[in-house]
């Protein structure tokens, strides 16, 4: 079972992120700032991609209804304005007992990892 979900990260993603989340780190939100570290230029919030990951699981696999109980992430590699990330969740064990569902999780760009990590799920029963 796997489920996947695409999008291109914009500059109004950024911005809306950094509103919300009060992360104005400038290798975020200022060009000349972020031409001065190793990345060269602006990245996106690691979360921000990160967050791709939960669309999955509350809209596509396993859906409405499921709640995270863990999530690990390594940032393998930047994303930069315009990059399209597709997050891919795929189930990979089943705690019946508990409704326990862990997954692998993971982020790319262009088939490029840029996060992967293991997420675990309580997905009630339905009625």
């Amino acid at each position: 079972m796997s489920a996947s979900f695409s999008k291109t990260v914009t500059e109004s993603d950024i911005a809306a992120f950094a509103g919300f989340s009060g992360d104005f780190n400038p290798v975020h939100i200022d060009e000349d700032y972020a031409k001065g570290t190793m990345f060269k230029g602006r990245i996106a919030h690691g979360m921000l991609s990160a967050a791709f990951i939960s669309t999955v699981f509350g809209t596509r696999l396993p859906g409405p209804g499921c709640i995270y109980v863990a999530q690990s992430l390594k940032f393998k590699a930047p994303v930069r304005i315009g990059d399209t990330v597709t997050a891919r969740v795929e189930a990979i064990s089943l705690v019946p007992e508990k409704q326990f569902v862990t997954f692998k999780t993971t982020c790319t760009v262009q088939g490029a990892l840029v996060i992967e990590g293991e997420a675990t799920l309580l997905v009630p029963s339905k009625a």
